[in-house]
């Protein structure tokens, strides 16, 4: 079946200011493998472990929010959260007990655009992916600089993922191009099977790849998205988002969330471990097998900025009989 859908049991989270191991491979991830478990008991109680809030001293609130003004979420938070932080496993049990063929998965290339992200966000963004993703699946990790004019993000950014466990690549607009050119860019770079885009400033949790790798390797030209969660930009509290809403648009071609309608349900059998089809996506998070993003003409590179590309990408799919899911 061509389609376009969410995936009903992944699951990543990101900043309000706009996403691991299944079962079959059960693992820790990098450093639940590397760290002693009494070193780990005592991660899980330091800032923002467990996806839980943290909560700034008075004395420092002022000084928060001058730093809230740098990239519009609470610098301050974050920094004090580690890179590679512990989140609960917000899983339904039916997904939590389903298993997938991992060795027969097609891998993925990770594309990230950032411009003057915040280094702690990208960091551990970064981070998530190594911790919760089968390396078998990891091709690569893909960074695209839209031009950003913070020194860390430099050959400091380049030095420090050229230690990773896993292959990360930098690479550079000359100017200021937009997200959607530096996607493309991105995307042109890619070797894996598929292509992953993520945003610069999410966490990825327990479980997230293998259900958007597996509808691909069902059929090749499914488009599919992770339900999104939500980090608070306040706190940096991870909030559970909801499985019970799918993308739409309304005439002024602004996408928006919208209950899902019976049929849908119906269709599942009630069973909300199953992905759910919807007309459009958020676009920030999703998954394409390569060759078939060129198939449907990839981006617009005449795209300036981020806001309409979700829908171009729906659209595109819908005109080909696809699947966004």
């Amino acid at each position: 079946m061509n389609s376009q859908s969410q995936s009903g049991c992944v699951s990543g989270g990101r900043e309000r200011r706009s996403s691991g191991q299944s079962s079959s491979t059960s693992s820790a991830g990098f450093f639940g493998r590397l760290l002693p478990g009494v070193m780990k008991l005592k991660m899980t109680d330091a800032p923002g472990e467990m996806g839980r809030p943290v909560v700034i001293p008075e004395s420092q609130k002022q000084l928060m929010k001058e730093k809230f003004k740098i990239n519009q979420f609470n610098l301050m938070a974050s920094d004090i959260i580690s890179p590679n932080r512990s989140l609960s496993d917000i899983r339904m049990d039916a997904c939590k007990r389903k298993s997938y063929p991992v060795d027969a998965l097609p891998n993925t290339s990770i594309v990230i655009v950032f411009h003057n992200e915040a280094w702690s966000t990208l960091i551990r963004t970064i981070w998530s992916v190594i911790n919760r993703s089968p390396w078998k699946l990891l091709e690569e990790i893909i960074l695209v600089d839209d031009a950003s004019e913070r020194d860390f993000l430099g050959t400091k950014l380049e030095d420090y993922v050229a230690s990773l466990p896993v292959q990360v690549h930098v690479e550079r607009m000359g100017e200021r191009s937009g997200l959607i050119r530096a996607r493309l860019k991105g995307a042109a770079r890619a070797k894996g099977k598929v292509i992953t885009f993520l945003d610069a400033h999410c966490e990825c949790t327990d479980g997230w790849l293998e259900p958007l790798m597996y509808e691909i390797y069902k059929d090749r030209k499914s488009v599919v998205c992770p339900i999104i969660d939500v980090i608070s930009d306040e706190s940096f509290e991870y909030i559970t988002g909801s499985d019970m809403t799918w993308g739409g648009f309304n005439w002024k071609l602004n996408f928006r969330w919208y209950p899902v309608p019976q049929r849908e349900v119906e269709r599942r059998g009630g069973d909300r471990s199953l992905p759910l089809r919807t007309p459009t996506m958020a676009g920030g998070l999703f998954a394409i097998e390569r060759e078939y993003f060129y198939e449907i003409g990839s981006y617009d590179p005449g795209m300036d900025i981020w806001g309409g590309e979700n829908l171009e990408m729906s659209f595109r799919a819908f005109i080909r009989q696809t699947m966004v899911i």
